[in-house]
């Protein structure tokens, strides 16, 4: 069974100004002890997306890390590094498997519309990570049935990363979705530094973060792992 890192950062590029504005944040959160980042970009320029997968992953390097080994702890990932050192970062791609094949991510995370998780896991093989949203106790029951390493579930609170998001679970939604897996559980959709220990304490392992990293995203990150000690 795979090891999540507590904070699981999503780069939204659609946050960002300009793709010098993505790379700088993504430094930062590493910089901050974020080993574990999506990359997400909903453009549809699957050029656009290629280019900036591959220099994220020149960036930050191939990950040492095998399925199943155990993250660095906490006190190694924050360590301060130099630019495009971060080689413990673990580079997951939204939706699209062909294209972290062709970046040479570390996984795939797919939504409830996307290909289905067996369809992906014979595209990425046995070896790389693959990630499943669900939203209610009957997708999640679903999506514990196939290869999943591990499931995500939300929104958790409300959120505006999405335009039309599903129903809020709320804290107990993470409680009965922990009841239903014994996999590596991530909560997603508003989360905050406020709000974090609470899900975690309600059975998540993992949080998912997009807005509350974009400000100033090294020091939001290492008040995320503070909160979450």
């Amino acid at each position: 069974m795979i090891s999540l890192s507590r904070v699981y950062a999503i780069l939204d590029a659609g946050c960002f100004p300009n793709t010098q504005a993505l790379f700088a944040a993504a430094e930062e959160l590493a910089g901050g002890g974020c080993t574990l980042l999506q990359y997400r970009n909903k453009s549809g320029n699957a050029r656009v997306m290629l280019e900036q997968a591959r220099e994220l992953r020149r960036r930050f390097g191939s990950h040492p890390f095998a399925k199943g080994a155990k993250e660095p702890a906490l006190s190694e990932r924050s360590e301060p590094k130099g630019w495009g050192a971060h080689d413990s970062v673990r580079l997951i791609m939204n939706d699209r498997a062909d294209l972290c094949l062709a970046a040479e991510f570390d996984g795939v995370h797919v939504g409830q519309e996307d290909l289905s998780p067996e369809s992906v896991r014979k595209i990425i093989g046995p070896d790389r990570w693959l990630g499943v949203s669900t939203h209610n106790p009957e997708q999640l029951r679903e999506a514990d049935l196939t290869s999943a390493d591990y499931l995500a579930i939300g929104p958790v609170f409300a959120t505006s990363s999405k335009e039309k998001p599903d129903p809020v679970i709320g804290l107990e939604g993470v409680r009965r979705a922990r009841a239903l897996t014994r996999k590596p559980l991530v909560a997603i959709g508003g989360i905050t530094r406020a709000n974090a220990a609470s899900v975690i304490d309600a059975g998540a392992d993992s949080v998912a973060v997009i807005s509350d990293l974009l400000r100033d995203p090294r020091k939001s990150a290492e008040e995320f792992f503070r909160v979450l000690r």
